[in-house]
Formats: C-alpha cells, sequence, structure tokens
C-alpha cells in the first residue's frame, strides 16, 4: 500500500535579540510620550540589562532618541523614512508632489496625501498652504482608518470583499445599525467619486478627499482641509471638482 505522507510541520524560527528591538519599537510606536528604561523594561518584559544594551543600540542606529536633558526615549522617523524609499511609495510621491504643489496655489489651501496601514490612514506628504492662514497636517499623522474622511475614500474604493472586511475588523466596536450606516455612507463615497464631509477634529473645517487609483482600488487619498476664509479664490464645490481632477491626474501616472 502506498504510504501516506505525513504532516508537514511548521519550524518556527525564532531570533531573540531582534525579538527584543521588534517589542521595544512597537511599543514606544504606541504611545504618545517618551518612556523610560524602567517602564519599557516592564512593558515588554525583559529584564532591565537586556533593554538597556538595546535601547543604546537603537539610538546609535537613530531609530531611538531620547529629549535634551531627559532618560526617555521616544522614536525618531528614521523607520518611517525607510517606508518611504520602497519603490511603490517613492513613485506616488515623485509624481503625487509635483501635482500637489499645483492643486494647493489654485486653491489656495493646504493639502496633504493619505495611505493605509492596516487599521489606520496615515500622512506620508503634505503642502503648506500658500495664504498665511490654513490647516495643515503633520507628515506621520494616523487615525483609525474608519474615523477620518480620508479613510473613509481608502475604504470605498476597495474591492468589495475587502471593503467589507474592513468594515468588519476595523469597525468591531461598532453597533450593528452603525455598520450598516457605514456601508451606506461609503457606497455613496463611492458613487460620487469623493468625500466632502465636515471634519470633526477643526469646526470650521471641510475635509474633501478624492481616491488615487491603481489596478482598480484606492492606494492613496488626496486630501484637502478645507476653509472657506476671506480672499479663497475657489469655492467648496470647485475645490472638490479640481481635487477630483488632480487626483485621477495622479492615477493615470502610476
Amino acid at each position: 500500500m502506498p504510504r501516506e505522507k505525513s504532516a508537514q510541520k511548521t519550524v518556527v524560527y525564532h531570533a531573540p535579540a531582534l525579538e527584543k528591538g521588534l517589542d521595544i519599537l512597537e511599543l514606544l510606536a504606541t504611545v504618545t510620550r517618551p518612556m523610560g528604561l524602567s517602564e519599557i523594561s516592564a512593558a515588554v518584559g525583559r529584564s532591565k540589562n537586556e533593554i538597556f544594551r538595546m535601547l543604546q543600540v537603537l539610538e546609535r542606529r537613530q531609530y531611538l532618541e531620547r529629549p535634551p536633558g531627559t532618560d526617555y526615549y521616544q522614536l525618531t522617523n528614521h523607520l518611517f523614512l525607510l517606508g518611504m524609499e520602497r519603490p511603490p511609495l517613492k513613485r506616488l510621491l515623485d509624481i503625487a508632489l509635483v501635482v500637489m504643489h499645483e492643486l494647493s496655489d489654485e486653491t489656495q489651501q493646504s493639502c496633504h496625501l493619505v495611505v493605509p496601514s492596516e487599521e489606520y490612514m496615515v500622512v506620508i506628504a503634505r503642502i503648506d498652504p500658500p495664504a498665511d492662514l490654513g490647516l495643515v497636517v503633520r507628515i506621520g499623522h494616523r487615525r483609525p482608518i474608519l474615523a477620518a474622511t480620508s479613510g473613509l475614500v481608502l475604504t470605498a474604493f476597495q474591492l468589495g470583499s475587502v471593503r467589507t472586511r474592513w468594515v468588519e475588523e476595523y469597525g468591531a466596536d461598532l453597533t450593528k445599525k452603525a455598520r450598516a450606516e457605514l456601508t451606506q455612507k461609503l457606497e455613496g463615497i463611492a458613487a460620487a467619486g469623493y468625500a466632502a464631509i465636515d471634519s470633526s477634529v477643526v469646526p470650521g473645517v471641510t475635509d474633501i478627499s478624492a481616491p488615487i487609483i491603481h489596478n482598480g482600488v484606492a492606494v492613496a487619498a488626496l486630501t484637502i482641509p478645507y476653509m472657506n476664509r476671506s480672499g479663497v479664490p475657489v469655492s467648496q464645490s470647485e475645490a472638490s471638482a479640481l481635487i477630483c481632477a488632480r487626483a485621477e491626474a495622479i492615477s493615470e501616472k502610476l
């Protein structure tokens, strides 16, 4: 009789030093303030001696820094900058930044570029407003993807199965009714081709966002935090038309 094939065993390799370093980086990425040696050691479940050596290396390699006059550690932008060197993102930035400057000049508003990162949307580029007054969002800023206009646009322009999964996974804390309402809102955004929603963070600002499409899905969202102030040369509806045209121009060049 033929011999039955034995079940293949999954081999799991461990690199303790690497895992310690990653534990530290992932911890500091989730906090809003610098942390000391004792706090970090307790949080990752390692001895102070182990963590001290790792912190020294990460600081020397510029992944961590200490605010002047303190012994507390925080992340630098080094990891973020490494991520921006990935060819797909670098190409997106090379194309988008020129268009974003043009959009900012046309609207006299700031604009920023957002990409999805698991359950978050992350700002990877911005153009400050040419005028003296405007709202800017810092590079690296992130919010839950279903809690921001840019994130809703990113979600609305995914494949149906992906959109459903994002709503179920990233909106797990929502009630069944709230998820149904969110799904309806996403369908409306997809039908309109963009979103214009009053900011839940800054009163008087309307977030206008349009998708940048590659291979049929949104890989980024171009967004203007529109402020209707004196001297603005375009209305909100005109700004919406401009951002859609500029997002489409970027999409065509990808």
